[in-house]
């Protein structure tokens, strides 16, 4: 009997000798209702018997299982020197990829990084830029207003104010945020991000703005001998006021940034005395930047969700 447990490979086969055994009609059940008629040696002689071979049961079942699991684990055994299955990683997004590329360029230039509210008071966003109550340019931007009288912020100019206002001059920041304007077709969003330059010192030229305006644009597209047309226009908070626009891939001229020397009136707004002090700023959208240097044609495309261009574009 001990041989024959020994012998089985399978739990059925050992499940059923068991029953043969021990069951209610088993040669060892029919043998032990006898043990009244044997003697005390053979009555220890049989229980010894009974005690072995219910253990060598409870051995082989162990046994049978734990071959049964190894099988099992065989077939899922995982080749660790495989490569992996490829990781889909993600990245950042174009436009944080463009500000930090551009705040780079501008703090490798000597201008530290400014902030500030995205809900403006009337004095930040217009009055201090020259640009008081019933001024016609206020007509130049579709502003949300809000019930208190105060709006989302039109421009990031406003952070150039609070920059004055706290640190004084002299001063060479930029601002960087969000901005909201009732637009909205391929080229504008009622939400766009913007970054102003400003540097106020003591004889600061028209030059020294074209200079570093040419150095900035130059770094960012890598392009080393970049073509500008400098236009007159009108800004409120500054005079002289210009526009830039690059030269694109050769023949097309688009139309980059608004700059100028700061406004006499927005330094008394500040407290700065323009007799002394002057300097220029400029402004532009890091998007409209992003959407050049990325060959997108819909600035739309930032905002959609849509992984697929993200992932075979190049970013």
């Amino acid at each position: 009997m001990q041989e024959q447990i020994k012998n089985i490979n399978n739990l059925d086969e050992l499940q059923a000798l068991y029953t043969a055994t021990f069951g209610k009609n088993g040669t060892m059940t029919v043998r032990l209702k006898e043990m009244k008629n044997l003697d005390n040696d053979a009555r220890a002689a049989l229980n010894r018997e009974n005690q072995t071979l219910r253990e060598l049961f409870k051995v082989r079942q162990t046994e049978i299982e734990n071959a049964v699991l190894m099988a099992g684990l065989e077939k899922q055994k995982l080749d660790v020197s495989l490569n992996p299955m490829p990781e889909n990683r993600g990245t950042l997004h174009p436009l944080t990829q463009s500000l930090t590329e551009i705040a780079s360029i501008l703090e490798s230039f000597g201008y530290t990084m400014h902030t500030g509210p995205e809900i403006e008071d009337d004095w930040h966003n217009f009055t201090a830029l020259n640009t008081p109550a019933h001024h016609p340019a206020r007509d130049m931007q579709d502003t949300f207003f809000l019930p208190n009288g105060n709006v989302l912020r039109t421009q990031t100019s406003a952070i150039q104010i609070r920059a004055m206002e706290s640190d004084g001059v002299p001063i060479k920041m930029f601002g960087i945020g969000s901005t909201y304007r009732k637009e909205m077709d391929a080229t504008h969003s009622p939400m766009f991000h913007q970054i102003e330059g400003l540097y106020i010192d003591k004889n600061i030229t028209m030059s020294d703005l074209i200079a570093d305006i040419r150095a900035f644009l130059s770094r960012f597209f890598g392009i080393d001998n970049v073509e500008l047309r400098i236009r007159p226009s009108y800004f409120p908070f500054t005079d002289p006021s210009i526009e830039v626009d690059l030269k694109w891939r050769g023949s097309k001229w688009l139309e980059i940034m608004g700059a100028g020397m700061v406004h006499p009136n927005v330094l008394r707004n500040c407290g700065i005395d323009p007799n002394v002090y002057q300097g220029f700023a400029f402004g532009f959208g890091w998007d409209r930047l992003a959407m050049l240097k990325y060959n997108l044609p819909d600035i739309r495309q930032f905002y959609d969700s849509d992984v697929r261009w993200l992932k075979n574009s190049g970013f």
